[in-house]
């Protein structure tokens, strides 16, 4: 048999693999991608690897299996209630204690119809908290993933980065965040997060030296606000406009929310940590396109303070436990097929 045809075999047998795989995909033609800082979601079990004397129950607040279970239920809760009509298809999360959580989260009854699959690197942080990312088994099949390590002498949580292909054929490159927080003032923390952005940036280039069209999502809590030096800097993630001017620049979807106000964390005033940041070929291709982007809130999510402010429902603060759900909202990004 000459190369021709063994080429040509081989060409028609890995066709019929990509339509036999397909077949167990369901084709649609939008495409919700979320992101949700979960707030210390730990279980009961001590790890001795790090330091999570604080949720366990024996710690001055304690987090007993009555208290886990509610938290579980409660970030449940709110991912079921983010889409009306079905479940968010790619789900990013943060500070996640390990895989074993994750486990609990996705069996947990409001997402149990979901059939979300777990991508998930053990990573080395002190704190023990960790990113993931979920995805629906229904819609998404994984091609590769890895953990973007950028430490030194000084652990540092990874990025997550994987690439998913859906019943169209369409690959998404998502890549998952939690930056460095501003523990000690965002003056003397800020270099962490510029490394962070720095070699997100690395990877991203040389994805799109491979793929100039690649379709690619940035999600994450940055610990920074969309008009700091990490994203507009070092990351190179503008405000749309100002994006075009630039076509190796990636376009925050955040900016524009944050200049009207916005945000998914209250300290001090709203901060919009939680961002996604897409590839200019997610605004103006010609497979799938950005239709909208937002924080996810309902009113059972916020409380309102002292002076009179809603914002979002923690679990915990200090010496205080409150079962609310997160010190964060999720951020909401749903994606259109162009016919």
């Amino acid at each position: 048999m000459n190369r021709a045809i063994v080429a040509l075999l081989f060409v028609l047998a890995t066709l019929e693999l990509s339509c036999q795989t397909h077949k167990r995909l369901r084709k649609t033609d939008v495409h919700t991608v979320a992101f949700y800082n979960v707030e210390n979601l730990f279980d009961t079990i001590d790890d001795l690897h790090t330091r999570d004397e604080e949720f366990l129950p024996a710690a001055r607040v304690a987090w007993n299996t009555q208290r886990y279970m509610r938290k579980l239920n409660n970030i449940a809760q709110v991912i079921a209630s983010m889409d009306t009509l079905d479940f968010p298809h790619i789900l990013g999360l943060a500070e996640v204690e390990n895989k074993n959580v994750l486990n609990d989260l996705v069996a947990q009854p409001h997402l149990a119809k979901a059939g979300y699959q777990i991508i998930h690197e053990d990573d080395d942080d002190p704190r023990g908290i960790e990113v993931a990312l979920l995805y629906r088994g229904s819609y998404f099949k994984p091609v590769s993933h890895q953990a973007i390590e950028f430490q030194d002498s000084v652990p540092e949580r990874h990025i997550l980065y994987a690439a998913l292909v859906n019943a169209h054929n369409d690959t998404l490159h998502v890549y998952v965040n939690h930056w460095r927080s501003r523990g000690g003032g965002q003056e003397i923390s800020a270099p962490w997060r510029i490394r962070a952005a720095s070699a997100l940036r690395r990877h991203n280039d040389s994805l799109l030296q491979q793929k100039p069209k690649a379709l690619i999502v940035v999600m994450g809590d940055f610990n920074d606000n969309p008009t700091d030096e990490s994203i507009v800097q070092h990351l190179l993630a503008l405000p749309s406009d100002e994006a075009l001017r630039r076509p190796e620049a990636l376009v925050n979807l955040a900016s524009e929310a944050f200049a009207a106000g916005q945000g998914t964390l209250y300290y001090d005033g709203w901060h919009f940590f939680d961002q996604m940041i897409v590839s200019q070929q997610l605004m103006h291709g010609k497979r799938l396109r950005v239709e909208s982007f937002s924080p996810f809130t309902r009113p059972w999510m916020l409380f309102t303070d002292s002076r009179g402010v809603q914002r979002p429902n923690r679990t915990r603060s200090g010496s205080r436990y409150f079962g609310g759900y997160s010190d964060h909202l999720p951020v909401l990004l749903r994606l259109s097929r162009i016919k």
